[in-house]
């Protein structure tokens, strides 16, 4: 259940969950998300083969879709983490399409937690394949486990662009500015730190200290 031309041997699953999925997620996030997500999967999908993993390609690829969708502009009210912002949007779709609860449970988790290392990678594959495919692409986790030749097949069908690393910072940065709460006992609070000069962040062990 792939698509005819595969990239890199990775397919997109050829279903009607898949489709809707891309057409909602490219009618919501910019090019530059939705090229994003779309490596993701591709990433993932190759170091799970690489490994030898068991993983379902539809769960793999909705939850790679759903992952950033916390950034876009339909959630500049919410003051959750963007990840749950994800994750709940991921739910919604899956129960829509009548996926089984303990599928959605892995998609959200999967969503909810690719910004969480040192934790997915010991779930189950999709939830960690998930973290992996985000890591490769934003900061090059994985890269020399890849072949020349998957990297370039999957940037060529999915371009990254030369100023992505800058442009995915300003995106991070837009859609985290409005609720920096949120970001507390995360990395993302570097996001905020390297683009506002008046971000504080929060001390745990100042808060420890002065805990009633």
């Amino acid at each position: 259940m792939a698509t005819a031309t595969p990239i890199a041997g990775v397919g997109i699953p050829d279903s009607r969950l898949a489709r809707e999925a891309t057409q909602l997620v490219r009618d919501t996030e910019s090019d530059l998300l939705f090229h994003h997500s779309t490596r993701v999967y591709f990433w993932g999908a190759l170091v799970g083969t690489r490994k030898g993993l068991r993983f379902d390609p539809e769960l793999l690829y909705v939850a790679a879709m759903f992952h950033d969708i916390g950034l876009t502009p339909r959630y500049r009210d919410s003051q959750l983490r963007f990840e749950v912002d994800g994750a709940n949007a991921a739910r919604d779709f899956l129960r829509g399409h009548g996926i089984s609860e303990g599928d959605i449970e892995r998609v959200w988790a999967a969503v909810a937690l690719h910004t969480t290392p040192g934790i997915p990678e010991h779930m189950h594959p999709e939830i960690a394949l998930v973290q992996a495919g985000a890591a490769m692409d934003v900061v090059g986790r994985g890269y020399r486990d890849l072949t020349d030749e998957q990297r370039e097949a999957v940037i060529a069908a999915y371009p990254r662009g030369s100023e992505f690393n800058h442009e995915m910072i300003e995106a991070f940065y837009q859609g985290m500015k409005h609720r920096p709460e949120s970001t507390f006992g995360t990395f993302n609070d570097d996001i905020l730190a390297f683009k506002d000069p008046n971000f504080r962040r929060e001390d745990l062990c100042s808060i420890i200290l002065g805990s009633h």
